[in-house]
């Protein structure tokens, strides 16, 4: 994180060192209410009340590393800052005057000489584990409860936003939208931008008429994908692919079909059920039950009904195969126990949350947030990350706020937008 960004966190949570707040001339400061702070062009803190001198002011904070940095981003030239009342730096190495002449009275924010020191020692850690691992365990256990409420809350959202946003794409049509999201969802990470540019590419309303015809839907879909592109490896799949490539032809031309760019599929050090292909055969085998979970995600109460909606077989080429050439061991089921949970969690629930917040329904939300604290939490190397170090995770909704706590905050090292951050950094800060 840059300096000035740093600074600016000090202001923000009033972490400077309490005593004898002066400007640069010596004039004692007082911050009554450091403001409200700017993302968006101009000062960074709007409406900021300072006693300075004995006299209040209100109006603006800007705060730099250095006071020349005023110069630097041309501020003198934007009207917008006329309104700063304190000019709050790192160091003073000159002064700011107002268009009228009058200096801007300025400040160099003291604040502890440890805090630095711990910060860096945070987020330039390059270990795997968390940045604040050490200190984990001497934190109270209801602040970590209370931040992962707040983290599960915020990976759902995210999931809502991206069901809020094939479903303007798709025109309201929610049948289409969950298509989609349950597509990028049997990407299982890996895959899932894959498997969502295929779902957009190929439209489920398309693959529906034909869903009498296991051939036209398995073509449309794999041809899609551009696996039809890649050279048979037997006599008997040399006659299946190229029967595919014909019904593809015909898919691709009778509903002006454009393929993706390709889509860079994933399968180094992938387990044979994982393959694209094989959950490219079980996306088929939705659509040929009629797609039931875009249809009846809304109607599901518990988590028995929603893995019901995932209920269906492969059939065909696909009972008995992970990959073009590549048999495996009879397997007429579409998804295991397992890729079910996993498909509630990053499909159905953020469906039925979106569908809620869409009509206003509480129940909606109410149960979609039940069944994802029903379902048994996710095992795998994020999470193991945090229950090693002792952070109980008993349920899916706190496996997902671990995966949000990683991805969102400790691996890009925003710590100072980390509650528990916060808490380690301002820890020695007394007022």
């Amino acid at each position: 994180m840059a300096a000035e960004a740093l600074l600016q966190y000090l202001w923000e949570h009033r972490l400077w060192v309490y005593g004898s707040l002066k400007t640069v001339d010596g004039v004692p400061v007082r911050v009554i209410d450091q403001g409200r702070r700017n993302n968006d062009a101009g000062p960074d803190f709007f409406n900021a009340k300072i006693d300075i001198g004995g006299q209040e002011w209100a109006g603006n904070v800007e705060i730099h590393m250095r006071a020349s940095d005023w110069h630097r981003h041309h501020h003198g030239d934007d009207r917008s800052y006329d309104s700063v009342v304190l000019h709050v730096v790192g160091e003073s190495d000159c002064r700011i005057s107002r268009p009228d002449g009058c200096l801007i009275p300025q400040m160099e924010l003291p604040w502890d000489a440890d805090f630095n020191f711990r910060y860096n020692a945070m987020v330039n850690n390059t270990v795997d584990r968390p940045a604040c691992a050490r200190e984990l365990s001497k934190l109270n256990p209801i602040y970590i409860t209370d931040w992962l409420t707040c983290l599960g809350h915020e990976r759902l959202y995210e999931k809502v936003e991206r069901v809020n946003n094939a479903l303007e794409r798709l025109n309201g049509d929610w049948q289409a939208a969950a298509y989609v999201v349950i597509a990028r969802a049997l990407g299982f990470s890996t895959n899932s931008d894959a498997f969502e540019r295929l779902a957009y590419a190929t439209p489920l309303r398309c693959l529906l008429k034909h869903r009498s015809d296991r051939r036209l839907v398995e073509a449309a879909l794999f041809g899609q994908a551009g696996f039809l592109d890649e050279p048979s490896k037997g006599p008997d799949d040399a006659d299946y692919m190229r029967q595919m490539r014909e019904d593809y032809a015909f898919m691709r031309v009778k509903y002006n079909l454009e393929r993706p760019d390709p889509l860079g599929w994933r399968m180094a050090r992938m387990r044979p059920p994982n393959f694209p292909h094989r959950r490219i055969a079980a996306l088929v085998a939705l659509v040929l039950d009629g797609f039931v979970p875009g249809r009846a995600f809304s109607h599901v109460s518990d988590e028995r009904s929603a893995r019901e909606l995932f209920d269906v077989s492969i059939g065909g080429y696909w009972i008995n195969h992970y990959n073009f050439g590549s048999t495996s061991a009879y397997a007429p089921r579409a998804f295991s126990p397992d890729s079910v949970t996993s498909l509630l969690i990053n499909a159905v629930v953020p469906l039925l949350y979106a569908y809620g917040l869409y009509y206003g329904n509480d129940a909606k939300t109410e149960t979609a947030l039940h069944i994802l604290q029903s379902l048994p939490p996710e095992r795998n190397s994020l999470t193991r990350i945090f229950t090693d170090l002792g952070v109980p995770c008993d349920d899916a909704f706190t496996s997902q706020a671990l995966i949000q706590l990683r991805r969102a905050y400790c691996e890009p090292r925003k710590c100072l937008y980390c509650r528990l951050g916060h808490r380690f950094l301002a820890a020695k800060v007394k007022p």
